[in-house]
């Protein structure tokens, strides 16, 4: 664990909001000059706090598509099963988030498709591929309340003043 100080974390929050802000926007701020502002970067980038910097896009302009948040349980609980169906995501691109959970289902997948015909396909194929799915539960999205927002990174970062 990286221990951060107030100007990391506004590096962090900038960034989360604006991951192409240019290294003079950034140092203004957060209330630096560009190149002490460039090194702080550069090792949060290094202690891997950075990991990576994406585009936020509107898929309801790119097309027709549903969301999808399936509940998966596995046959067995072995370490070898687990292993097999988290192998198996790698190579389906329409699965864009999954979460190991803890409680009563093993897996929570977020499925992102072009259409219900496409995800019960998507269902259908890794049913078939016996990947230890003993069965799962579809909620499909009606309407979207709150993305992915800010993190509470003071929270996470133990500053609570």
């Amino acid at each position: 664990m990286i221990r951060l100080d107030d100007r990391d974390l506004d590096i962090l929050r900038v960034l989360e909001r604006e991951g192409r802000i240019t290294k003079a926007a950034l140092a203004e701020r957060i209330g630096l000059s560009p190149t002490p502002a460039w090194d702080r970067l550069k090792k949060l980038e290094k202690a891997g706090l950075v990991v990576g910097y994406r585009a936020e896009i509107d898929l309801r302009k790119l097309g027709p598509h549903v969301t999808v948040f399936v509940a998966a349980e596995l046959a067995d609980h072995t370490a070898a099963t687990f292993r097999i169906f988290e192998q198996s995501l790698a190579g389906r691109d329409e699965v864009v988030g999954c979460w190991a959970l803890g409680g009563g289902f093993d897996y929570l997948m977020q499925i992102v498709t072009r259409d219900i015909d496409a995800y019960q396909r998507l269902i259908d194929s890794m049913l078939d591929a016996r990947i230890g799915i003993a069965r799962y539960f579809t909620y499909i999205v009606t309407k979207q309340l709150k993305g992915r927002g800010p993190l509470p990174l003071d929270l996470i970062a133990g500053r609570t003043d």
